[in-house]
């Protein structure tokens, strides 16, 4: 009988801890990754088929902690704005060149290529991880999961060019207390509403299609918001502050793709302070450790 890559890695590292005598740590069901390069080519791959919410989460600051850790990365972003998963759906139906397709190679250096289909991007790299979401408006609403996203993560398996890629959830975060958008009403523009909607969410949808792990961006964007800096991580109510906010969902992004903490990481942007570095750090380890609950910072 033969035995998947992905599942004989899984159980070895298992085997080794409890003959440790370690306690091993589930997260809840919402992580099940190997870490890192899945294909042993030495680099790690990522591929996010999203929006802007994916844009604000691994564009701008997931390479400078990849590197930062020693990681050589390409990272990937099929970006629509505003793109529910209706629209992936559609695009994939009809092989339509509708994104902006925007790839950070290993030097760090981004090509945004216009028109390119969701086929395109699968054919131009062998991925070790490739992301799907739902629109912020509707990521608590698991019924607008059931009809659009089985049929394009089946779409996406079924060409992909390696075979031991690990398929990921971008949990996306509950917007700002006095957001504008009116997608909030969904929520009752209620904050703990909107994030408590995601993360049970985002569970099922983790069962539904038999996804690997969920990045919890939006359990570490709250978490942040305990500290000391509030309730200030957004730009406009609802896509992530350019610095900070930015920085903290990049931060769990690091821990379930390379599968290690982020704290220490010594990557820190200029605009950002060294307090602003540890809060983002601790928030999104804190999310990674405990995915589904908030975690207060305290004294930070």
């Amino acid at each position: 009988m033969k035995i998947n890559r992905k599942v004989f890695l899984r159980l070895f590292v298992l085997s080794l801890a409890l003959s440790a005598g370690l306690q091993v740590n589930i997260a809840a069901t919402y992580f099940d990754v190997k870490g890192g390069d899945t294909n042993g080519d030495g680099i790690v791959k990522v591929l996010a088929i999203g929006n802007s919410f994916s844009d604000d989460a691994v564009e701008h600051h997931l390479y400078g902690l990849a590197r930062a850790g020693g990681k050589t990365v390409i990272i990937g972003n099929l970006y629509i704005g505003g793109a529910p998963l209706e629209k992936h759906y559609n695009n994939a139906l009809s092989d339509a060149k509708a994104y902006s397709y925007r790839k950070i190679d290993t030097n760090g250096v981004k090509v945004v290529t216009k028109n390119t289909s969701i086929s395109q991007a699968l054919d131009d790299e062998d991925w070790d991880y490739i992301s799907f979401q739902q629109v912020s408006s509707l990521s608590g609403k698991f019924e607008t999961f059931k009809e659009h996203l089985p049929f394009v993560f089946s779409y996406v398996k079924e060409r992909v060019k390696n075979p031991d890629v690990e398929y990921l959830l971008h949990q996306t975060w509950a917007y700002e207390q006095t957001s504008t958008h009116k997608g909030f009403a969904n929520y009752d523009n209620d904050q703990m509403k909107m994030y408590e909607a995601i993360v049970s969410t985002y569970a099922k949808v983790k069962d539904m299609i038999g996804a690997d792990a969920v990045v919890p961006a939006g359990t570490a964007i709250q978490n942040a918001r305990t500290s000391s800096i509030g309730d200030h991580f957004t730009r406009d109510g609802y896509h992530l502050d350019l610095n900070i906010g930015r920085y903290t969902a990049s931060s769990a992004w690091y821990e379930i793709i390379f599968g290690e903490s982020v704290i220490g990481n010594s990557y820190r942007p200029e605009a950002m302070s060294e307090k602003e570095v540890k809060i983002a750090q601790k928030a999104a380890h804190a999310a990674v450790k405990k995915p589904k609950k908030v975690t207060k910072l305290k004294r930070l």
